[in-house]
């Protein structure tokens, strides 16, 4: 399958039929690929979501798993710190893509990357440090062509079932839409030092993230749990929390959000 939007916005792009992990697979070239290397993947047969045990399983050829390798070079003089934005910015890149093709205000970020179509989960993402601390592999599954009895959950979506299986668009222009975002905002994180805070990227994550300004339940490592209300995000993407009774606020740096209905 030819890609011919999407290499024009990469360094390298890469496609492969079927795979295990395309974030194992784009780890293991790393040595041999430069900033903005993608891989793309059909199918997938080990994906994985975040939490411990989860795995990412779509029908062949009905959505896209994609790997990016994003190595600032060592001019940018960026810190491993700086890398912790960089799955959040994915997480914008990927809604604003989805919403060129879905109404864009029924399309939203659950902390810390979750893209939800009006709560309906429609892509996630899997970020893995590189071995070196030199850079990061965003990996993002995004549903495109699924019926509903093809997806995994009831709480998931796909680009199709949102458009009616009407003028669905092709996986290259989701790909393009997708990479197209997240090139843009990472030269602007890279170009502010990886400051996300005078880049405006904390802003623009803020304002589409619906964790924020809602109630929501954080359940964190170790079964710790506390409820309240999303408040807004820190300087280093952790979500800040005002638990219920207490006046001060919880960062959550590592963790499941679940939104709670609006009273």
């Amino acid at each position: 399958m030819d890609f011919p939007l999407s290499r024009q916005l990469v360094n390298r792009l890469d496609y492969l039929a079927s795979t295990g992990s395309t974030n194992t697979d784009l780890i293991a070239m790393a040595a041999d690929r430069t900033d903005l290397s993608v891989l793309v993947a059909g199918f997938q047969s080990a994906g994985r979501g975040r939490a411990t045990g989860r795995q990412w399983i779509a029908p062949e050829g009905s959505s896209l798993a994609i790997s990016v390798l994003l190595r600032p070079s060592a001019a940018a003089k960026l810190t491993p710190t700086c890398f912790g934005w960089l799955p959040l910015i994915a997480g914008l890149a990927m809604a604003r893509a989805v919403g060129k093709f879905i109404p864009a205000e029924k399309v939203s970020v659950k902390w810390p990357n979750d893209v939800l179509v009006n709560e309906q989960k429609i892509s996630g993402i899997l970020s893995e440090l590189l071995p070196d601390l030199s850079g990061v592999v965003i990996g993002a599954g995004v549903n495109i062509r699924q019926h509903a009895e093809q997806l995994p959950i009831e709480t998931a979506t796909s680009i199709a079932i949102q458009l009616d299986s009407k003028q669905v668009p092709s996986n290259d222009e989701v790909l393009a839409a997708y990479l197209g975002e997240l090139r843009s905002l990472y030269s602007r994180f890279v170009d502010a030092g990886g400051d996300a805070v005078a880049s405006g990227i904390r802003d623009e994550v803020a304002q589409r993230c619906a964790s924020v300004g809602r109630r929501v339940r954080a359940i964190m490592p170790g079964d710790q749990e506390i409820t309240g209300n999303g408040v807004g995000l820190d300087e280093t993407g952790r979500i800040l929390i005002q638990p219920d009774g207490a006046r001060e606020l919880f960062a959550v740096s590592a963790g499941d959000i679940v939104h709670l209905r609006h009273n």
